[in-house]
C-alpha cells in the first residue's frame, strides 16, 4: 500500500487513472492529483491543404504490442476494407505483431491499401498524420493517450477504443469511440467516416490549443511539488513499524532494504564534506520567478 510508503502526494494523468491509484494503493485520494498530458501544439499543425476525400486515409501509429490492440486491428481492416472501397490505411510502428499484420494484408491482398511503413521517428510523425483523415487507437489499456492529442492537433478526427483514461481526453464531437471488439470499432470508422465532411482541421487545432498546454501542465505540477515539500517528514523509526505490515516477508525485507539505504546515506554524508559545496538559493515558486521576468522585460519594452 502506498499509503504504508508514507507518499506525500501523487500525480495521475486522468480521473480514471486516480480512481484506480487510490482504490489499488490505499492512499488517501487527498493526496492524489490529476494533471493530464499535454500536446506541442507548435510541432503538431495541420496541413495547409484541405485532404481530398476521394479517398479516404485512416492512420494508425503505435507499438504493435498486444496491449496497443494490434489484434484487434488484424480483424478490423479487412472488414473496413470490405465494406469501404475507397479507404486505404498508413500503419506507422514496429513491434512483435508486426508479422500477423503483415500477414493479415497478404492474406486479403490488401498491399496496395494497407501500407505499412515501419517504426516512425517522433519527429516525422506529424507527416505521416496529415496524410491522413482519421486517427485508429485500437489501445486495450490507457491512462491517458498522448497520440490521439497529437492526432487531433494535426485535425485528424479519432476513432479510439473506449478504455482507460481516454474518454477523458477529447470532447465527443473530436473522437468516436467504440468496445474493444471488432464489429464495434468498423461501426465506429463507419461513423467518423460519416462525420468528416463537417471537420475544419484548423478549428480543430485551435481547440486543442486551448484545451492543453505543457505551460499548464508545468504550472499545475509544481503546485504538487510545492505541496510535497511542504508536507512534514516521518522519520525512519517511525516508518519501519509500518513497513512490517507489508507482509510476513516483504514487511522484514522491506525493513532491511531501508535500514540499508539509510546506513548508506549516512556514510556517504560523512564521506563527503559539505565544505566548498555551494548551497542552492531558494528562490521560491517558479510560476512567481517567470511572472517577475515578465513584469520586468515589459517595463523595459516601455521605458524604451
Amino acid at each position: 500500500m502506498l499509503e504504508q510508503w508514507d507518499i506525500d502526494q501523487a500525480i495521475c494523468v486522468s480521473h480514471t487513472s486516480k480512481e484506480n491509484t487510490v482504490l489499488r494503493s490505499g492512499i488517501s485520494p487527498e493526496k492524489v492529483f490529476m494533471v493530464p498530458n499535454a500536446v506541442d501544439t507548435a510541432m503538431f499543425t495541420p496541413s495547409p491543404k484541405r485532404l481530398s476525400c476521394d479517398e479516404i486515409v485512416i492512420v494508425v501509429i503505435s507499438r504493435l504490442v498486444y496491449r496497443k490492440g494490434a489484434d484487434l486491428l488484424v480483424e478490423v481492416i479487412p472488414e473496413v476494407c470490405r465494406l469501404f472501397p475507397k479507404v486505404r490505411f498508413i500503419i506507422g510502428g514496429d513491434g512483435p505483431k508486426r508479422v500477423r499484420l503483415e500477414e493479415m494484408r497478404e492474406k486479403f491482398s490488401l498491399q496496395d491499401r494497407v501500407e505499412m511503413l515501419g517504426a516512425v521517428p517522433h519527429a516525422q510523425v506529424r507527416s505521416v498524420l496529415i496524410s491522413g483523415h482519421i486517427f485508429l487507437n485500437s489501445s486495450l489499456t490507457e491512462a491517458f493517450c498522448i497520440a490521439i492529442l497529437e492526432a487531433a492537433s494535426c485535425g485528424l478526427l479519432t476513432v479510439s477504443t473506449r478504455v482507460g483514461g481516454v474518454p477523458e481526453v477529447l470532447p465527443d464531437d473530436m473522437i468516436v469511440l467504440a468496445e474493444p471488439a471488432p464489429e464495434d470499432m468498423v461501426r465506429a470508422v463507419k461513423k467518423a467516416i460519416d462525420m468528416l465532411p463537417g471537420i475544419d482541421t484548423q478549428v480543430m487545432h485551435l481547440r486543442m490549443k486551448k484545451l492543453y498546454s505543457w505551460d499548464d501542465v508545468a504550472k499545475r505540477t509544481e503546485i504538487v511539488y510545492d505541496r510535497a515539500m511542504q508536507s512534514s517528514t516521518t522519520n525512519l523509526l517511525d516508518r519501519l513499524p509500518r513497513y512490517l505490515t507489508c507482509g510476513s516477508w516483504a514487511g522484514k525485507l522491506f525493513c532491511i532494504v531501508m535500514i540499508i539505504n539509510y546506513v548508506l546515506w549516512r556514510l556517504l554524508e560523512f564521506l563527503q564534506p559539505a565544505e566548498g559545496i555551494e548551497e542552492v538559493p531558494d528562490i521560491g515558486p517558479l510560476h512567481a520567478q517567470l511572472d517577475s521576468r515578465d513584469n520586468l522585460c515589459e517595463a523595459e519594452e516601455k521605458r524604451i
